[in-house]
């Protein structure tokens, strides 16, 4: 008995270097994260600090144009890692991230898809919701900036299953259509694009 208790004492000490060893480099790796993320912080405070003509510009381009989420998320991702990182599932994907429809027809700026009546909509690409309310002609439409930077507006949407600013996969479901109709408008680099050229 004296001899175990030696023999586990012995593997001890080991066991207990290896782990405070990956504890402190994960420690160690936060912090540097943290001072990164304060220094970045900092100097954008002095950026707009030190001339009046940068707020004006950081205003303008904050509220008239539409942040790219998807691309700061890839930047600081691949600067710092992934925020959460992602524990493996054994779920899949019902969806394949293409839409399922009668009849296409262009419509206004984008295009009208007659589905089945109550749909499942599923996106058509993983990214950031940045928009979920009404839009004129549109009805209740949530808007997904797709990872490869086109935003795609699913128009005419009732029981919406995500909420604003969720990250979403390529096929996850949005909601259902409110009737037959489903409104798609896709958007890439100021250009709208028909959602079969998107698709190819």
């Amino acid at each position: 008995m004296y001899l175990t208790n030696f023999k586990k004492k012995r593997r001890n000490p080991y066991l207990k270097v290896k782990l405070s060893n990956n504890k402190h480099s994960l420690v160690r790796n936060f912090l540097t994260k943290v001072l990164l993320s304060i220094i970045f912080f900092l100097l954008s405070l002095i950026y707009l600090k030190t001339n009046d003509k940068n707020v004006l510009m950081y205003k303008e381009y904050v509220f008239s144009e539409n942040l790219p989420f998807t691309k700061i998320k890839n930047w600081y991702e691949n600067l710092f890692g992934e925020p959460i990182p992602k524990t493996a599932t054994k779920e899949k994907t019902v969806f394949s991230g293409s839409l399922i429809y009668k009849k296409i027809e262009d419509y206004h700026d984008g295009e009208k898809l007659t589905v089945n009546d109550k749909a499942l909509v599923s996106t058509l690409n993983g990214g950031i919701v940045v928009f979920i309310g009404e839009k004129d002609d549109y009805g209740n439409t949530v808007i997904v900036q797709g990872n490869d930077g086109a935003d795609i507006w699913y128009g005419n949407v009732a029981n919406v299953a995500v909420k604003l600013y969720d990250y979403v996969e390529k096929g996850t479901t949005l909601g259902e259509t409110k009737d037959d109709t489903l409104y798609l408008v896709i958007k890439k680099d100021n250009e709208y694009l028909k959602y079969e050229t998107y698709q190819s």
